[in-house]
């Protein structure tokens, strides 16, 4: 202090003084490190993680895609699993109720439940057989819904009374179901508003377990 001071009136020693005390302190501040890399939205890392997430969610939809096609194969059926959107073959099925199909017999039998196509329809139906005919070479069917009071005939295209087994019955008997499993479906094909929804919280959900 007295050899810093020695050519200085007090007042210039204290102003000294205090200069150095305050750089003393500037220089012991560290200032803060700003690191763009790791916590960038551009950084390659994230990026490649996003991708690898995304690609695991498309290789789920492929799979699912893949099994259901597979397993039509093996049923020999166009659909081997539906979803009932009606309540027309009620008490038996329910809304919602998902149904497994078989389609390798040649020939069904009265009270038989087969889903059908009109071909003027985009939704196939789910009826139960009432009535059949058959030779050597064809089997006609007349069917109905459970909870309908008319057989089917005016739902078959070009004043048809039967189907044709062969050409008709394009997803086959009915095997087994699962009660309500599938109504998320039928919320699905009704609300779009949902759709998003839960696709949407599928994919964020199916992210966040990924980190």
């Amino acid at each position: 202090m007295v050899n810093l001071c020695y050519n200085y009136s007090w007042k210039h020693c204290l102003l000294h003084v205090m200069a150095s005390e305050a750089q003393k302190e500037a220089s012991s501040v560290t200032a803060p490190v700003v690191v763009r890399g790791n916590a960038g939205y551009l950084n390659p890392k994230r990026i490649r993680k996003s991708l690898t997430q995304l690609l695991s969610v498309c290789m789920m939809f492929v799979s699912g895609y893949m099994m259901y096609q597979s397993a039509g194969v093996i049923a020999n059926s166009a659909s081997p699993a539906v979803v009932v959107l009606s309540g027309s073959m009620e008490p038996a099925f329910q809304r919602g109720d998902i149904l497994f199909l078989w389609n390798n017999e040649r020939n069904v039998n009265i009270g038989d439940v087969v889903v059908y196509d009109t071909g003027s329809r985009t939704i196939p139906i789910v009826h139960r057989v009432v009535h059949e005919h058959h030779n050597a070479n064809k089997q006609l069917l007349l069917t109905k819904g459970d909870n309908n009071e008319r057989n089917d005939i005016g739902l078959y295209e070009n004043g048809r009374i039967y189907l044709d087994r062969q050409r008709d019955i394009t997803g086959g008997v009915v095997k087994g179901y699962v009660p309500k499993l599938g109504y998320i479906t039928i919320l699905l094909a009704e609300n779009p508003k949902f759709k998003i929804l839960f696709l949407g919280g599928m994919l964020l959900l199916h992210l966040m377990s990924g980190d």
